[in-house]
């Protein structure tokens, strides 16, 4: 059993321990056994439940004054995580997906996308990575011609998760107000629009669905663009800003899975006579896991707290988060397997799922490199409005 004594850190209130509880018991029936061969069929069917359950609500606000409670986006990514990796997906994008909607669109837009995501009848994509841009945002090169009263988009997408499988996608493309990422704006488009295709689907080594797609004189109302024209950029980050944080809050899911694997194994694997958690390298490694997944733990949910309580931006917070969670995860999950010897690298044993499923955090939605980069420009920034002199 995981510890649980988090749920009592001053950043978190009542609500949000009876969600987990709630969450956490539903999971252990919902989402575990579950066939993952057909891994696209998975994934709708985990929507579905999920919709069902009504554990979509907190990443789709319906109406203007709803709110993204980033405290209750993390809880749920880090409970969903810790049982099943795909789950977490499943409910990660139908979030991220429609963000950009809950965040900036209209009452028509809302009205007309979101309900269906929200009761799991619709999957939600968010398209923003192409071939050449990647990490860098404002060298996208899809475009977006106004004629009249419809857009007519022309490039490619790759990386897109939910990529073929989708029903509705937010797809943020070159309008030419600005150079580079002042030219942006974000669209809804339709699974099945005339002009829009999905030409090829990327195999993982943690399969999930992912696709690249294609645009060629794909025309659509200019009622779907979200926002006003050349503010994708800032629709796209105000976006990411939100659901940063839930990245790490999925890797502790998986680092704290990890930990009570290692721990139940070290307490039930014998070693020249003695369980294996009496050793003395033993017990060393696993105080580095506890204090790895702790750390990473403060370091998540005051990012969300700070988001949800006082702050409108809190991208060195978010960015903190997600590369120290993302990566002391790897190290936590590494030292799993290395506990469980033979066992650990044995096909659909837990920690070498996890030790699948933890990569790719590491790279999305900002790799941790382009974390670094974010934190270091955060912290010179705030040193120089300072007047800092470094005395």
């Amino acid at each position: 059993m995981s510890d649980r004594s988090f749920l009592d850190w001053p950043f978190l209130e009542a609500r949000h321990r009876e969600h987990a509880a709630d969450l956490d018991a539903w999971a252990r029936e919902a989402v575990t056994g579950l066939d993952e061969s057909d891994v696209d069929a998975t994934c709708r069917e985990l929507v579905r439940r999920l919709g069902a359950g009504g554990w979509l609500a907190p990443c789709v606000a319906l109406d203007a004054g709803d709110r993204l409670d980033v405290r209750t986006l993390c809880l749920t990514r880090e409970t969903l995580a810790r049982h099943d990796g795909l789950a977490d997906f499943a409910f990660a994008m139908q979030g991220l997906g429609t963000g950009p909607i809950s965040l900036f669109g209209t009452p028509e837009q809302r009205g007309r996308w979101l309900p269906p995501v929200r009761a799991g009848e619709a999957v939600a994509a968010f398209a923003l990575s192409e071939p050449e841009a990647g990490s860098d945002v404002s060298a996208l090169a899809t475009t977006a011609r106004r004629e009249g009263d419809e857009y007519v988009l022309d490039g490619t997408k790759t990386w897109i998760s939910n990529g073929g499988i989708a029903d509705v996608y937010t797809v943020f493309a070159r309008t030419g107000e600005g150079p580079g990422a002042k030219g942006l704006s974000a669209f809804v488009v339709p699974a099945g629009t005339p002009g829009f295709s999905v030409p090829g689907r990327i195999e993982l080594m943690a399969p999930h669905p992912l696709g690249t797609l294609r645009f060629e004189g794909c025309r659509i109302p200019a009622a779907n663009r979200i926002g006003e024209p050349g503010k994708g950029f800032r629709i796209a980050m105000a976006t990411l800003d939100v659901f940063r944080s839930t990245v790490g809050a999925a890797a502790l899911g998986f680092a704290r899975r990890a930990l009570d694997e290692a721990l139940g194994h070290t307490t039930r694997r014998e070693l020249f006579g003695a369980p294996l958690a009496d050793m003395q390298l033993t017990q060393a490694k696993l105080a580095d896991m506890a204090l790895d997944v702790d750390a990473s733990a403060l370091l998540v949910y005051r990012a969300a707290w700070a988001k949800d309580c006082h702050a409108e931006r809190v991208t060195r917070e978010a960015s903190m988060a997600k590369l120290h969670a993302t990566e002391h995860a790897q190290r936590v999950i590494d030292a799993a397997v290395q506990m469980h010897g033979g066992h650990g690298v044995t096909s659909g044993v837990p920690v070498e799922r996890l030790y699948r499923d933890i990569r790719a955090l590491r790279i999305y939605e900002g790799a941790s490199e382009i974390q670094q980069q974010v934190i270091a420009r955060q912290v010179l920034s705030a040193f120089r409005d300072g007047g800092g002199n470094g005395a």
